[in-house]
């Protein structure tokens, strides 16, 4: 078991549960992630270290619920974060740059339960926080995955004849 007495140990226990859930094994990840948030259990843990363990905790729920509510475990804890802090961790980061990810993941998870308005929120906050991403691998698969949801809650809204729902329930 790694210890979890210094910053860099504690990234370094998430990111070994990431690549299990990048492997597909999604039960060992979520062991080690809750392994890492039991001993992050205080008053003041660290934002860096909240924002990054529930946004991959929420990728390896099987319950839309549980997904949604480490989604936004992740993006309050986002809110906290200073860039100073994100830089310890890497010189690039920024923490702006997290959002567009962050508010994808939420508006993603609300779609998933049925929760359209609160998914078009989102998503478009995603949208416009996507300014801060570069125009890297990175950048535009997140903007790619901007319109493909967007697409997609678009064409739900769309009735059988090609009419919005909106409209057709006022015919």
């Amino acid at each position: 078991m790694v210890r979890m007495d210094t910053p860099d140990a504690v990234m370094a226990r998430i990111a070994q549960g990431q690549e299990l859930a990048v492997a597909g094994d999604r039960e060992g990840a979520r062991r080690i992630f809750e392994e890492v948030w039991d001993a992050l259990a205080g008053p003041t843990p660290d934002p860096l270290h909240v924002v990054t363990l529930a946004h991959y905790m929420a990728d390896v729920q099987t319950d839309p619920a549980e997904e949604l509510r480490w989604d936004l475990r992740a993006l309050t804890a986002a809110d906290s974060l200073t860039d100073d802090r994100a830089r310890q961790h890497h010189s690039s980061l920024q923490v702006a740059g997290f959002y567009p990810s962050l508010h994808l993941n939420v508006a993603a998870a609300h779609h998933a339960l049925g929760q359209s308005s609160e998914a078009r929120h989102h998503l478009d906050r995603a949208a416009q926080s996507c300014e801060h991403l570069t125009d890297d691998g990175y950048g535009r698969m997140i903007r790619g995955a901007v319109a493909r949801l967007r697409a997609e809650l678009d064409a739900e809204a769309v009735g059988p004849q090609g009419q919005s729902e909106h409209r057709a329930q006022h015919r």
